[in-house]
């Protein structure tokens, strides 16, 4: 059911997004899940403001699943390269870094604690698109070209559940939308810029961890079915490969990619064999292919062909 009737972060003037986050905090809502953020930082509440403009805001005084905060460290770091700290309930989980990166800091952090805490449902490490109530999983490593292509997908006709981690209800294998912003980089930055001049982006962000970077918001459309799961028809492996054909779709067998899926589950341990029965259950209702592209207007239209091919197979 699409989210309506709640306030959003868009509503909100700048100067009061800034104010909220130095003092309460704002809870942001992400499908299932409330983000009860707080920063002093400009950079934290101009992206806040700019790329989560269409997420609903929740009662910052009731539950909040995570409460985190982008907090500069304090010291000699204020002045000699200035430093900024994830905090999660007010502890940091990770080490210090570069302020000029806080705004990707808020985004690692939140992923982190997704991956590492919702345990109510298996965590993949995997994307995730749909058609209508269908969804595609786009697991793979870093550098696979796996978020470029969920962002231009997301842009041609496919709704947005999750960038980086894919939500499966342990009862019946249906994928929660978590829609937030999509975090591109490299040239998959000037890609989705010139391709899709509609798509919201944040500022370059230089030298990361992950290299330069930039976010892509997600689409309101996306943001306001965030109620609705999808349930996964397609498993597709992508690679980027700048020499190799411009999109090649070639079909991969289910063992072998339940065995991949489940090396790429963030709870499995928690989940146990009752976990990995449920994956197995999502395996066998998936068509799986391994994706090689270097033409992202390719690489779309061979999805784009999978979709009318499994209309009749999968019905929710």
């Amino acid at each position: 059911m699409p989210v309506s009737g709640l306030p959003t972060l868009g509503a909100l003037p700048a100067p009061a997004v800034a104010a909220r986050l130095r003092g309460a905090g704002l809870a942001l809502r992400c499908g299932p899940l409330v983000f009860r953020v707080r920063s002093p930082l400009a950079s934290v509440a101009a992206h806040l403001a700019a790329l989560y403009r269409d997420h609903p805001l929740a009662d910052v005084g009731g539950f909040a699943d995570f409460v985190v905060a982008v907090a500069p460290v304090r010291g000699v770091r204020r002045w000699l390269r200035p430093q900024v700290r994830f905090l999660f309930d007010g502890e940091p989980p990770f080490n210090p870094m570069p302020r000029a990166q806080a705004p990707a800091v808020l985004e690692w952090g939140m992923n982190w604690c997704v991956g590492a805490h919702a345990h109510a449902w298996l965590v993949l490490h995997a994307a995730v698109v749909a058609r209508g109530d269908r969804a595609l999983l786009l697991p793979g490593p870093p550098g696979a070209g796996k978020s470029t292509l969920c962002a231009a997908l997301v842009h041609s006709g496919w709704r947005l559940l999750s960038d980086e981690l894919a939500l499966v209800r342990p009862g019946d294998g249906l994928v929660e939308p978590v829609p937030r912003p999509v975090s591109l980089k490299g040239a998959g930055v000037r890609v989705i810029r010139e391709r899709f001049p509609g798509a919201r982006l944040g500022a370059t962000l230089r030298e990361t961890r992950k290299g330069d970077l930039a976010f892509m918001a997600p689409p309101p459309a996306s943001v306001a079915a965030m109620g609705r799961p999808a349930r996964p028809c397609w498993i597709v492996v992508p690679r980027f490969d700048p020499g190799g054909p411009r999109a090649r779709l070639e079909p991969r067998r289910r063992g072998r990619m339940l065995v991949w899926l489940a090396r790429n589950a963030f709870n499995s341990s928690v989940h146990g064999e009752a976990g990995f029965d449920r994956l197995a259950d999502v395996v066998a209702g998936c068509a799986c292919h391994a994706l090689s592209y270097r033409d992202i207007d390719a690489a779309l239209a061979a999805l784009d062909g999978l979709a009318p091919a499994m209309a009749e197979t999968h019905v929710a």
